[in-house]
């Protein structure tokens, strides 16, 4: 991995007023405030069992709901890993886990590949968990999948409680995220072409 493990990023812009930092140290530390506590709730799932640290602190347009804050956290968050992973050589590449959450289970399977897709299979009851909107999940993964390089796909098998349905979606991306920056033993870019 030709990258320093740790990416930053600032962004700025008239919806949103972003710092994150992200660290590929194994350890999962979360400081998270976004000012929507269910976001936050699942940013931190996704930071302790994914094993990478971040510090994410967003001030959004919370008046005008949290579609700004969701997604443009999702771009920043993708950038930081990004710088993170810098070429993304001597990673293990790929991730795949099933993470049950109580009645639900999610699947997501992904390739730090450098081209960048989301597909994204799940339905909610609700439209929101607190004052998170259940359908920004999907902005998020994508915003975070087309910034990062991540071929993403994610799959809500089944399940009824939509609290319990996200979490068991945030996790699944955490543990296949986990098995995919795993430094190899060779150090090389596990590509046929050399580079991703």
């Amino acid at each position: 991995m030709n990258g320093a493990g740790t990416g930053e990023v600032s962004r700025i812009t008239k919806e949103t007023e972003i710092n994150i930092k992200v660290e590929l140290d194994n350890k999962g530390k979360a400081n998270i405030s976004t000012g929507i506590g269910f976001f936050d709730h699942m940013l931190t799932a996704l930071s302790v069992h994914s094993g990478i640290s971040m510090s994410i602190h967003v001030k959004g347009d919370l008046h005008v709901d949290g579609h700004h804050t969701v997604e443009d956290t999702g771009i920043a968050l993708g950038q930081a890993l990004a710088i993170a992973l810098g070429d993304k050589s001597g990673i293990a590449r790929y991730g795949t886990a099933y993470i049950p959450m109580d009645e639900s289970l999610a699947f997501t399977s992904l390739d730090i590949s450098n081209r960048p897709f989301l597909v994204f299979n799940a339905e909610f009851v609700n439209q929101s968990c607190g004052g998170y909107d259940l359908c920004l999940t999907e902005e998020f993964f994508r915003a975070f999948a087309y910034n990062a390089g991540i071929t993403l796909h994610i799959n809500l098998l089944y399940g009824s409680n939509d609290h319990h349905k996200c979490e068991a979606i945030y996790k699944s991306a955490a543990h296949a995220l986990k098995q995919a920056v795993v430094l190899t033993e060779n150090g090389k870019t596990l590509s046929t072409k050399g580079v991703l």
